[in-house]
């Protein structure tokens, strides 16, 4: 099946009926391709024995599969002399590992920036939003599983392209794309800020004399090439698992570390709750934090056994797990610092003990889980990149490489000359982010499911239709607030650390 033929995909047997892009059937209950019967479905048995002699040999048909274009690897069949057969690999990935690289996902996202929004917001105030955005970030991936299931794509810009053609596939890529360029430019960001206070709180030096290891912008340049580009160049995501696993035990450390802290410096007065407008950050640097859905079908399409309830298991679980690292996080910064908290956390902990033993084992930990994090979120800006620039070439070894190459050169480059980290949280945040997570997800279910299954007056699209309206509200009122808070002056976005 070509990409610009997305409607021809068919059942060919009734048991291939209930197959899904893996392999793997359907539990009872689960979607299936909601494309009709056609005629190629009653050839299906007469061609059952002349293709046996193909079947037979699975490193034939393994062999073949690798020669598909990469546009067609989470398409849910193509036609080849009038059979349907599945592309996609069967998934490998166990369901903890699955759950690791989909919490490291999530977790990368502006954790350090949470304690500065509950600052400016005040601890109900944050509380309550962070539970409304971790519970409609879950119904988000319902909706992104469901018209995923059935249409049998498990790809964000492939569902894009089913409903709106190549608009939506074009959206849904540079949504991909600059969201997650976003992420990966603030964790790389916090590399090149913490990494040389942490070899000079090491080394003793009170002076630098301008050494060259201690200078941020060679050392996110090391970094990326030693460390990040190694990771970034693996064919497959869940052989990420164990770093993600690695990386989140770091933010595990780091709870545990900081919490006696907090009776260690008291720099501003208690505050409950606030209006004040430094709160427009709020929202937006609350939404990039649970951006996880661009990496929830890749995952989804490597989980071992992969069915929709699963799936939305590991993600539940995944963000029940953040949830309560989000919380904490923020209430031990805030409860340490209260007003004087930066917008970068782990920054505003050097004030304590700069040589502090275990804020500096703090700090190592911070540094190698955000470092770990990069490579998961490169992943999907790649595959959108693909999707848009090479939809129909096969896996190609150099092209895979240089992509993540070029995407790691440009990246630093804006690490280098980006301004603060609170302008991307907040710009970035108030854009793509309610895209992927409210609009995109919602729109696309209204779209694939059936009127026939379901009508455009039924329940669940009238609560989809709602659901993308809360994402333009969060859009227009972040950008909004983000707007004033810099014409008036007030912004901290221009200032840097």
């Amino acid at each position: 099946m070509s990409e610009d033929k997305p409607a021809e995909t068919v059942e060919n047997t009734p048991a291939e009926a209930s197959a899904i892009p893996n392999g793997k059937g359907h539990e009872p209950g689960e979607e299936i391709s909601a494309s009709a019967k056609t005629p190629l479905a009653e050839d299906g048995e007469k061609e059952t024995v002349a293709n046996s002699a193909q079947n037979a040999s699975p490193n034939r048909t393994e062999n073949a599969d690798t020669n598909l274009p990469e546009s067609q690897e989470f398409l849910s069949g193509v036609e080849e002399k009038k059979t349907t057969r599945f592309t996609d690999f069967e998934g490998k990935t166990s369901f903890g590992m699955s759950v690791f690289n989909l919490g490291n996902a999530i977790m990368g996202s502006g954790i350090l920036g949470l304690a500065y929004a509950m600052a400016n917001a005040g601890v109900v105030l944050f509380l309550l939003l962070l539970t409304v955005v971790a519970v409609l970030s879950s119904y988000s991936i319902h909706l992104l599983l469901k018209s995923s299931g059935i249409v049998g794509i498990r790809a964000y810009e492939q569902l894009g392209y089913r409903a709106f053609g190549t608009p939506g596939k074009m959206a849904a890529g540079i949504a991909i794309t600059l969201q997650n360029i976003g992420a990966m430019s603030s964790y790389l960001y916090i590399v090149k800020y913490e990494l040389p206070l942490v070899i000079q709180a090491f080394l003793k030096v009170d002076k630098p004399a301008g050494e060259w290891y201690l200078n941020g912008n060679y050392l996110v340049i090391i970094v990326s090439i030693a460390v990040i580009l190694p990771l970034a160049l693996m064919k497959q995501l869940g052989y990420l698992g164990y770093t993600s696993g690695f990386s989140l035990s770091c933010m595990v450390f780091f709870l545990i570390a900081v919490s006696p802290l907090i009776l260690a410096m008291h720099a501003c007065k208690r505050h409950v709750t606030s209006l004040l407008l430094p709160t427009a950050y709020t929202i937006p640097i609350l939404a990039f934090a649970f951006v996880c859905h661009p990496e929830v079908l890749p995952i989804y399409t490597e989980l071992r056994n992969a069915t929709k309830k699963k799936m939305q298991h590991v993600a539940n679980i995944s963000i029940a797990i953040m949830y309560i690292m989000y919380f904490l996080a923020a209430l031990f910064g805030y409860l340490t610092f209260y007003g004087a908290v930066e917008a970068e956390l782990l920054h505003t902990y050097s004030r304590v003990d700069p040589y502090d033993t275990l804020i500096l084992c703090v700090r190592v930990a911070v540094l190698t889980a955000v470092t770990l994090t990069v490579p998961i979120v490169l992943f999907p800006v790649r595959r959108a990149i693909q999707q848009m620039a090479f939809p129909n070439k096969t896996f190609y070894w150099p092209r895979h490489i240089a992509i993540a190459f070029v995407l790691l050169l440009f990246i630093n480059l804006l690490v280098i000359f980006a301004p603060n980290i609170l302008g991307i949280f907040g710009v970035i945040g108030a854009t793509s982010a309610p895209c992927l997570i409210f609009i995109f997800p919602a729109v696309f279910y209204i779209r694939i499911v059936p009127k026939e299954e379901e009508p455009l007056r039924s329940f669940p699209k009238i609560l989809a239709a709602c659901f993308a309206g809360i994402g333009f509200l969060f859009m227009t009122m972040s950008l909004s607030f983000i707007i004033i808070d810099w014409t008036t002056g007030t912004s901290k976005a221009s200032s840097g650390h």
